[in-house]
Order: C-alpha cells, then sequence, then structure tokens
C-alpha cells in the first residue's frame, strides 16, 4: 500500500498542478481538522480540495443516498502547493499543502491562555489557478495545562462505534453504506466516555486508521451520539474511489506517531488508553507504555474475539503500575472506571 501510494503520487500531483495551470481546477476547499495544544505551544492541521457538494446526513437516508454522499466524498481531488494563511492574535503564519493537500503546523505561542477554547482564523492566498470557496474559515483552539491530571486516548472503530474492522467486506459496506446517524454505537458508550473524563473535566483525544475524508462522519457522529467531542488525528492517506475498501486498514504505526505527539505536547500529562482486541491496540499501547513509563495510568480493551490469555499478558504484566481492563462489553468498562476513579481521588 505504501509503494503504491509512493509510485502513483507524481501522477495525482501531476494532474493537480496540470488542472490548476489551464484553470480547470474550480473552488478550492479548506478543511480544517485539528487546532489544539498546551500553554506554550499550538498544533494546527487541514486540507486543501476541490470543492464538492456534499448533503447533510440524517435517519432517513437510505443505503443508495449514503453511497453516494460516500462517493462524492472520496471523489475529490486533494490540491499540492497550495498557500494557507493563519491568523491568531498578533501571529500570522504561513503553511503550504503537500502532495496530499495536507498542510500542518507546530508553533509557539507566547500569548497567555486566557481560555481553553480560543478562535483563529486562517485563508487560503489568492493565486492565479487557485479561487478559494470561503474567504476566511475560523476554527476553535482547543488549550490544555500540559500538567493536567490525565487525558483519554481512544481508538474509534470497534471501540465506540461497530465497524467490524477485521472484516473488510463488512467494514467497507457499513462504511459506504451508513451514515453518521445511522451508524451504531456501543450500548452505554456515551455513558462511559463522560464518565471517565468526568463530564468533559478531562481531555479526550481520538486515534484512528480510518482516513481524513470520514472525519466529517466522524464528527457527526459524536456529536449526535452524545460522545465527547475532541481532537480527531486519522491517517494521512491517499484514499479515493479505487481503494476506498482500504480505508482503516494497513499499517497502524501512524497511531503511534499520533500518541507520541500527544505525550510530548503535554509533558507531564498521564493518560487513560481506550481500544479493542480487533486488530493492534493491545501491542501498540504495549509499546506505548514501555515508551513512555509512568505516563500511562489505565487501560481499557474491549475484547472482539474469544478470550485470548497469551495475547492479554501483552498488557497485564505491567500491573499493578498500569491498570488494564479487558471488557467484553461497556457495562463492565463503566463498572471499572467507577472504581478507577474513586481510588484517583483517596
Amino acid at each position: 500500500m505504501v509503494l503504491l501510494r509512493w509510485i502513483t503520487s507524481p501522477f495525482r500531483y501531476g494532474l493537480a498542478v496540470l488542472k490548476r495551470k489551464i484553470g480547470k481546477l474550480g473552488l478550492v476547499r479548506m478543511e480544517l481538522f485539528l487546532a489544539f495544544g498546551n500553554e506554550k505551544e499550538i498544533f494546527i492541521k487541514g486540507r486543501i480540495v476541490e470543492a464538492y457538494r456534499q448533503s447533510r446526513p440524517s435517519e432517513n437516508k437510505n443505503a443508495f443516498q449514503n453511497i453516494i454522499a460516500a462517493i462524492r466524498r472520496y471523489a475529490g481531488s486533494s490540491i499540492p502547493d497550495v498557500r494557507v494563511m493563519l491568523e491568531y492574535h498578533h501571529l500570522r503564519i504561513e503553511m503550504v499543502s503537500d502532495e496530499e493537500g495536507i498542510f500542518e503546523k507546530r508553533f509557539d505561542d507566547p500569548h497567555p491562555v486566557t481560555n481553553n477554547k480560543e478562535k483563529a482564523r486562517l485563508n487560503i492566498i489568492k493565486e492565479p489557478g487557485i479561487q478559494p470557496e470561503n474567504e476566511w474559515i475560523e476554527i476553535d483552539i482547543l488549550r490544555y495545562a500540559s500538567d493536567h491530571d490525565f487525558g483519554i486516548i481512544s481508538d474509534i472503530d470497534d471501540t465506540i462505534v461497530v465497524s467490524h474492522a477485521t472484516k473488510v467486506g463488512k467494514k467497507f459496506w457499513l462504511s459506504v453504506s451508513k451514515n453518521a446517524y445511522t451508524r451504531r454505537p456501543f450500548p452505554g458508550v456515551s455513558e462511559f466516555y463522560h464518565l471517565i473524563s468526568e463530564g468533559g473535566a478531562h481531555p479526550v483525544f481520538y486515534v484512528s486508521s480510518s482516513d481524513w475524508n470520514l472525519y466529517d462522519l466522524i464528527m457527526d457522529f459524536l456529536r449526535y451520539r452524545n460522545i465527547p467531542s475532541g481532537p480527531i488525528l486519522l491517517k494521512d492517506l491517499h484514499v479515493n474511489l479505487r481503494n476506498i475498501w482500504q480505508s482503516g486498514g494497513g499499517d497502524h504505526g501512524h497511531k503511534l506517531d499520533k500518541i507520541c505527539l500527544l505525550m510530548s505536547l503535554y509533558k507531564e500529562m498521564k493518560f487513560v488508553l481506550v481500544g479493542d482486541s480487533g486488530q493492534h491496540d493491545p501491542e501498540l499501547y504495549s509499546e506505548v507504555i514501555q515508551k513512555f513509563r509512568g505516563r500511562v495510568i489505565a487501560v481499557y480493551i474491549r475484547r472482539i474475539d474469544r478470550e485470548d490469555k497469551e495475547r492479554e499478558k501483552i498488557l497485564n504484566r505491567y500491573q499493578p503500575e498500569v491498570q488494564v481492563a479487558w471488557v467484553k462489553n461497556t457495562k463492565e468498562a463503566i463498572q471499572h472506571a467507577t472504581q478507577f476513579l474513586l481510588s484517583k481521588k483517596q
């Protein structure tokens, strides 16, 4: 998959450049994904794509309507070499989209934090062949203290939403035939995340192997199912109509990179990790515990298949330094989290 991406990259890049040069690019859209940080640093990320029309999801949309929406979501082309200007307080920072249309920046901000949510605005710098869809876009920047008590890092597929990630056919059908309002959460998920975050007192970060094309679907799903919102870190993978079925698969090493980013931004914050046994979360979280000793205080793993004693040893060896809970359902996770929070207050 990585090799295919590397081979096709020059062609995708060249096509975008050609369309821009001959004036066939159309309206250009900026999609903002992330804007969060600590008292001194901020990380921001977005993407530049050709504008596409998308209807709002609803419970009444049928499979055909959802498939059309998925086609529109994946048919858009990423646009490289587009300059973006960020304005935040007294700062003006320029970024440039890469071959996948992605732009990102981690920068210092000496401005004193007065609120955990502040606004920045961004615009696409006008150039020949570039016609922005909007003049300016505003985004909330979420600021969390680097020494905050603890935060939550959670997987998404088969952790909060039923995805059948280990079964390619089922996962593909769910991803294209359902929308944010018709995808099913696991029972009790909303209650669990509100409990473990203590009603939003602790930040929740979502890390997934899904691609950025699904960002709006995930955001709408969290909102509709009353699951605490938070920064969503997805995979920087070029997924289009040809390889849409591969979304969420492949190498999950990027999840470790995203978790390392969070660990470096919040150097004194400890974390609760939440995932499932369907793919590589136990092995990934074991690596995180080893790499950042003393930073992980609890791990919750939903068992997707039957009990696997040998595999469970991967995480269980860290007890009692790390509280490890293998649960078959959210009810068991809630019971453990209730005791976990109580023990932290004693």
